[in-house]
């Protein structure tokens, strides 16, 4: 199959090119920022619907995989705009690209923001949807949006909403690098690398076994497989589908750092601080639909394993400059 990956630099689409790759497809990258050596590399904004017109009319493509999005919360609140501008009007010119040039699969990168403060954990796809930030908001506008696009025009999509993703390519080869970092795990790693003094622990009074929130962490790897087997899902003649990625299964901020400081053998020095507004004690997710309808199970579901594989990623720092993000 021919594939194009948008947002195929960051974190989770470089993972995701890399998955297509081995399988065999061929693959392009829309985005600003170059993927790599040996990828097929459209340089352009997908908010330029003209570019995309012209991609569209040199490239025939049998799906379309959607990451290009902001995702930090804290800077959504403060800067609300540009979350709307790059998250939603920018996802529209891209489905209307899409539409112009008779594309009819799309894999959506969505979130569990979308869910806010959960009413029920685990969190399952029919939970009501109250996004509690704009970045959240966005991207359930995105989903509606979709939803239109498909009762007129006849645009599948699978919105797949990640809980946490952590980790990285057990190969070493592609991590998680954001700036600023504001992820859990890789903020732990670099702590215990010296790459930053200290990791803080946002309140230990939460009504949870060891006072501290509990989160679904599901591998990167993880993910590219589900939207593989999601892209199948539509490209057999399935209907437009909403599914969670988790593992199910919650780990506290205490057992993360226990299990960073395991894997590692450093010390981590941790501060504490008190609870941040708008943090539940827990997220879970109930994936289990993902599980009925894609087949999909994750591979890399233990926590020491996760951690293992994003301090090897982290090990490696400063990253060579052509690595994936």
């Amino acid at each position: 199959m021919r594939y194009l990956v948008v947002g195929g630099s960051g974190y989770i689409g470089s993972h995701m090119v890399g998955y297509l790759l081995a399988a065999g497809h061929s693959v392009v990258v829309a985005d600003l920022v170059s993927p790599g050596p040996g990828v097929q590399w459209a340089r352009l904004d997908i908010a330029d619907e003209a570019a995309l017109n012209v991609l569209f009319g040199m490239c025939t493509f049998d799906a379309v995989f959607h990451f290009a999005s902001f995702i930090q919360v804290g800077e959504s609140v403060s800067a609300p705009g540009k979350y709307y501008q790059n998250n939603v009007a920018a996802t529209l010119s891209l489905l209307q690209a899409m539409v112009n040039a008779g594309i009819k699969c799309l894999i959506f990168s969505s979130t569990a923001a979308v869910y806010g403060d959960p009413q029920y954990v685990p969190i399952d796809e029919a939970h009501p949807k109250s996004p509690i930030n704009p970045y959240g908001l966005s991207k359930w506008m995105v989903e509606q949006i979709l939803e239109d696009f498909d009762r007129a025009y006849g645009l599948k999509s699978v919105c797949l909403r990640y809980f946490n993703a952590a980790g990285a390519d057990p190969a070493g080869l592609l991590g998680e690098r954001h700036e600023p970092e504001t992820h859990l795990i890789p903020l732990i790693l670099q702590a215990a690398s010296g790459r930053r003094e200290a990791v803080t622990v946002f309140g230990r009074d939460y009504p949870t076994p060891d006072g501290t929130c509990i989160r679904d962490y599901v591998h990167v790897t993880d993910l590219a497989c589900a939207h593989a087997l999601a892209v199948d899902y539509l490209l057999e003649g399935g209907e437009r589908a909403v599914f969670n990625l988790g593992n199910g299964q919650g780990f506290s901020v205490q057992e993360v750092i226990d299990a960073a400081r395991t894997v590692t053998g450093r010390p981590i020095t941790v501060l504490d601080a008190p609870r941040r507004a708008g943090d539940p004690p827990r997220l879970v997710a109930d994936a289990s639909k993902a599980m009925q309808v894609l087949g999909w199970r994750p591979v890399h579901a233990e926590l020491e394993v996760i951690v293992a594989h994003a301090w090897q990623w982290e090990r490696q720092y400063p990253w060579p400059a052509m690595s994936w993000r």
